[in-house]
């Protein structure tokens, strides 16, 4: 089976031209046409664990979230998806005195090998990715039974830096593409790993017009067969 997988920084749901535009963003990924969406920077409405607005501009997906509290209300990362979810659980990234972070693991029915999908967006700072990285790492390691797809936007700029470096030796060297800014592209920020690294068959940014105004970062694509 193939699944075709995505991550998406939203922004908010701001794009470029400084609007909040919520079904622009929900256009971007019915485009996608992937089965699992990653979403970072995802507002969430005041009491919600769901973000709501975004879920009924999407049909016959269902919403899984982790969101940390920013200016008194939830705010960070989601994972849409088409599939059955087997398990859920949130990983705390937090670093003292930095903004809280997550990621949030998600094992998906396949109907073949169980897909495990862990969602995040690392901090700004270096010291903040380091202790990200290998509290990921301890949380994948030993497992060899699913097809584990890492993926978000991992704030990371230094090519030979630890972070990417010790994530290419768990998961094999991923692929990147230029995502940030959306509309001139510099920095590939966004990424998915894939382990074993065979099931990665395809992998690239979605450059659509609409996708370049929507947010500040470009979302990426991969093909992955389970």
């Amino acid at each position: 089976m193939n699944v075709r997988i995505a991550s998406y920084n939203v922004h908010g749901y701001v794009g470029s031209d400084g609007r909040r535009d919520v079904p622009r963003v929900a256009r971007v990924l019915r485009s996608l046409e992937a089965e699992v969406i990653a979403l970072q920077e995802v507002d969430f409405e005041p009491g919600e664990s769901e973000p709501l607005c975004l879920l009924a501009e999407l049909s016959g997906f269902r919403a899984y979230a982790a969101p940390v509290e920013r200016h008194g209300l939830p705010f960070g990362n989601a994972l849409f998806t088409r599939l059955p979810a087997l398990s859920t659980r949130r990983i705390c990234l937090a670093y003292p005195l930095r903004e809280p972070r997550t990621a949030l693991e998600v094992v998906l029915e396949t109907g073949g090998r169980p897909l495990r999908v862990i969602a995040t967006h690392l901090g700004l700072r270096p010291v903040e990715r380091r202790f990200q990285v290998r509290k990921i790492l301890e949380h994948v390691a030993g497992d060899e039974r699913s097809v584990t797809v890492l993926l978000g936007d991992f704030n990371e700029v230094f090519l030979i830096g630890r972070p990417l470096r010790w994530l290419h030796a768990r998961f094999g060297r991923g692929p990147a593409v230029r995502t940030y800014p959306a509309r001139f592209p510099l920095l590939a920020l966004d990424r998915i790993w894939v382990h074993p690294r065979k099931a990665l068959e395809g992998f690239g940014a979605h450059k659509s017009a609409e996708a370049r105004h929507a947010s500040d970062h470009l979302p990426v694509v991969a093909q992955v067969s389970v």
